[in-house]
């Protein structure tokens, strides 16, 4: 084979006539077939603008799976039975696969199948994830911002209920814990609802809905754009403005709680601030039996609540 001699896949093996020759098996023919029109950039795994496009999927499922300003989540298999309980309108539940099913897991899916919450399975990995790997047994219940009622509207349904008006303020409270703690006391001792600044002030986030128990379902809280005018208001509508503070010039044991008023609660660091100090009626301190010199705040607005039932059961 004249010209052809050093190709070694044309060289028929010695001996044979027509036998098997060294080839490419095909490969060099395919690889002159055509392969059809060339894929879009982003479907082609290691081009950059594939990997920008797998980047930013999953920085979507990231977001998804995080709490934002738009939703709360609520952990604990307590918190969430009495949120459900309390008709909280929540939009998820979420259960953790492999979650041990107690009495409250069991009521807690069957509230949520009454109301028509969606209930979702979800991995362990996934609900630590949307909960900051906080305490969650399990359980998670998704809710919608808080509605926030406005401080007139508060105060004209406190006045039209038959019993006194009883409203509470907070002042420099900036703990969710606190306010869902104090707005779980005014629900058990018959108030109508709880006054928050705008600004500077803790919100009713998933904690606070996790430490009123779902107390913040049945009790209204308004915000105020400012506390002080709002006092007035308030003031102006016939209610006694009342301090707490452990700095008071009267104590506990001299407060007439039988009359409509308002218990601004300040924080247990700063206490009242100066403007809101200067509009109250009365500036009242708890008397300490022991060497404790101040109450937590939602502590000294429980036992001040407890006192101002008592006297009106009475």
């Amino acid at each position: 084979m004249a010209g052809n001699s050093q190709r070694r896949g044309a060289v028929r093996k010695p001996g044979t006539k027509k036998g098997p020759t060294v080839g490419s098996g095909g490969v060099r023919r395919r690889g002159l077939e055509g392969r059809g029109a060339t894929p879009p950039a982003a479907q082609r795994p290691h081009h950059p603008a594939a990997k920008k496009a797998r980047a930013a999927k999953k920085a979507q499922q990231q977001r998804s799976n995080r709490r934002t300003d738009d939703t709360e989540l609520v952990l604990g298999r307590n918190p969430v039975l009495e949120c459900l309980r309390a008709k909280v309108p929540a939009t998820a539940l979420y259960i953790a696969l492999g979650t041990e099913a107690d009495e409250r897991v069991t009521e807690s899916v069957q509230l949520a199948a009454d109301s028509g919450i969606s209930i979702l399975e979800v991995p362990r990995t996934d609900l630590d994830r949307m909960s900051a790997h906080a305490l969650h047994q399990g359980l998670g219940l998704q809710v919608p911002p808080y509605s926030y009622a406005h401080p007139d509207d508060l105060l004209a349904a406190a006045k039209a209920d038959g019993a006194p008006a009883l409203l509470v303020a907070l002042d420099n409270i900036s703990d969710p814990r606190n306010l869902g703690a104090i707005v779980r006391s005014v629900a058990a001792f018959a108030g109508h609802g709880v006054v928050i600044p705008q600004r500077r002030s803790a919100s009713v986030t998933a904690v606070a809905w996790r430490t009123s128990a779902g107390a913040a379902a049945r009790v209204p809280v308004a915000r105020a754009t400012n506390l002080t005018r709002t006092l007035k208001s308030c003031a102006d509508a016939g209610l006694q403005i009342v301090g707490l503070d452990a700095s008071g010039d009267t104590t506990l044991d001299e407060l007439e709680g039988k009359g409509p008023m308002v218990v601004v609660v300040g924080s247990e660091g700063k206490g009242l601030s100066r403007l809101v100090r200067e509009n109250c009626d009365a500036v009242v301190s708890i008397p300490m039996a022991g060497p404790t010199e101040s109450l937590n705040a939602s502590v000294a607005a429980g036992v001040v609540l407890a006192e101002i039932a008592r006297q009106r059961r009475s």
